[in-house]
């Protein structure tokens, strides 16, 4: 039973009140005094706490106060003859849940009952509701014949809920959203396993990737006034729509699409590509002393800035440009008190490591483990750091200068769960949910195979080299040792094979408001 403390020095005339709130199954405690208010917050746990703003003695805000200091999570709803602007002020300054002018007639504190009280447990009720609805329409929708925007709209919705179902708390419903997403994965590789050659090699019908996003989406903007281009590596959609909570206090949306990363869902190629505006087969026979193939020692990533600023000459930009790349802490303070420096530039490009850092870090530590054991935790994880870190910053100079911003990423990332086995030979590459090599050995329904790596514009180590993309969840796994690498890797996050997750990835233009 709901419990709720009233206190009011005139609390005899409230009686017609605290009966109605008794007949709709609330049981209330009246008091006559701030000081009661206390002593009876001693004695017993309420729910709820309605308080009389002018009493004798301890006034209601006097009373506010103490109780802030005792019982923080306690919602508390000031009543007061006043409207005068200085206490309504005061008592929202004072962290009141809701505030009522006298006189106050029952369905009023009914109501502020069940938005204080009750409303998180109706409003978990209406969404569990509305997402059973939307379970039928999207399982209808997903065997329909969708293409490259149907399958972004599909994630789109299946991230939508799954932020919505996070807030409602009900283990059952996340289960179900989590089968979804889970057949959702297995129609969405299908069709990529259709697709993907073909629109690696241009055709018409092909979505924007990785090595066409920039000129179709990024160089247009360009012109007037500076543009900051910031590329947060292993960004998924999930996780910019948490961080566009924080952003849109000081910038609007002013697109927010989605593009697919190209395969393998892996730095050296989706990155590269991406700021290259070619795909990596083309990359490495142009480029050919810049290109690292995965067998080769060395960064994988060295180049970007040369690639992009080889892809804005093909393009006719004739102006300034940066390129900064933050992988630690003291990288990201310094560009933040260097801030002055760009403006001097048409654009303005900043990659920012961290987010893949946490997901390796995952993978690697116990104690991010633990941090982040499932994607709400891996969200929350992203977010703490987004808070306190100096990319943060950056926006909010950003904003200060009235710039345009552009966020994207190179690719996203998934929580693997189901071990593949595979069997290669001692060059096999090492990537859990890619590999390239020789006369490998797989299970054909967990993998996209390309045999003939140019027919997916990729480069090859030698003649014989293949590539093979795990599918969903999966992810692969030596016979060696296979039991310890299998715990060892499940529930980690991933990159490199097919998902809406790695593959349907975010691109938004911000402009301040």
């Amino acid at each position: 039973m709901v419990k709720i403390l009233w206190a009011d020095d005139e609390i005899d005339a409230l009686k017609p009140h605290i009966i109605f709130l008794t007949n709709k199954g609330y049981e209330v405690t009246p008091v006559r005094s701030g000081t009661e208010a206390l002593d009876a917050m001693e004695e017993d746990n309420f729910d709820i706490i309605f308080l009389d703003e002018n009493m004798p003695g301890l006034t209601g805000l006097e009373t506010l106060e103490r109780i802030n200091v005792s019982s923080t999570k306690v919602p508390v709803v000031m009543i007061t003859k006043s409207e005068e602007e200085s206490i309504m002020e005061e008592a929202i300054g004072g962290k009141i849940a809701d505030y009522l002018i006298k006189p106050v007639n029952p369905n009023q504190i009914l109501l502020a009952v069940k938005k204080n009280v009750d409303g998180k447990r109706l409003t978990s009720e209406k969404t569990n509701s509305n997402y059973q609805i939307e379970f039928r329409k999207l399982s209808m929708d997903m065997q329909d014949r969708l293409d490259a925007k149907g399958w972004s709209d599909i994630y789109n919705r299946l991230v939508y809920w799954e932020l919505e179902l996070d807030k409602s708390k009900d283990p059952s419903m996340q289960e179900i959203l989590a089968m979804q997403k889970t057949e959702a994965n297995e129609l969405f590789c299908k069709y990529v396993e259709k697709n993907y050659t073909d629109w690696a090699n241009g055709v018409p019908e092909a979505p924007i990737m990785s090595h066409t996003i920039l000129q179709k989406k990024v160089f247009p903007l360009l012109g007037s006034k500076p543009v900051f281009l910031m590329v947060i590596d292993n960004l998924r959609m999930d996780q910019w729509k948490m961080l566009s909570t924080i952003l849109q206090d000081k910038f609007r949306i002013e697109t927010e699409e989605s593009f697919y990363a190209i395969l393998p869902t892996a730095t050296q190629y989706a990155r590269n590509a991406l700021f290259a505006g070619l795909m990596p087969a083309e990359i490495a026979r142009r480029f050919p002393e810049k290109w690292k193939n995965d067998d080769e020692e060395g960064g994988k990533n060295m180049f970007e800035e040369d690639f992009l600023a080889a892809n804005l000459k093909r393009n006719g930009f004739e102006g300034k440009f940066s390129y900064n790349k933050i992988t630690n802490l003291n990288k990201g303070k310094k560009l933040v008190d260097n801030f002055s420096n760009l403006m001097t530039n048409d654009l303005n490009v900043i990659v920012y490591n961290f987010v893949d850092m946490l997901s390796h870090a995952r993978t690697d530590m116990e104690v991010i483990r633990e941090l982040a054991d499932d994607d709400a935790a891996y969200r929350s994880l992203t977010m703490s750091w987004f808070n306190h870190s100096p990319l943060n910053d950056m926006f909010k100079l950003i904003a200060a200068s009235g710039h345009d911003v552009v966020i994207t990423t190179d690719h996203g990332t998934i929580k693997v769960d189901e071990p593949s086995k595979l069997v290669g030979d001692k060059n096999t590459t090492t990537n859990l949910r890619y590999k390239q090599g020789k006369n490998l050995s797989y299970k054909d329904k967990d993998v996209l195979a390309v045999k003939k790596p140019i027919d997916a514009q990729l480069p090859a180590i030698n003649l014989s080299s293949s590539y093979v993309f795990a599918k969903g969840a999966k992810f692969f796994v030596y016979p060696n040792n296979y039991n310890y690498y299998m715990n060892y890797y499940k529930n980690t996050f991933q990159h490199g094979g097919i998902s809406l997750e790695e593959m349907i990835v975010p691109f938004v233009h911000l402009k301040v408001k």
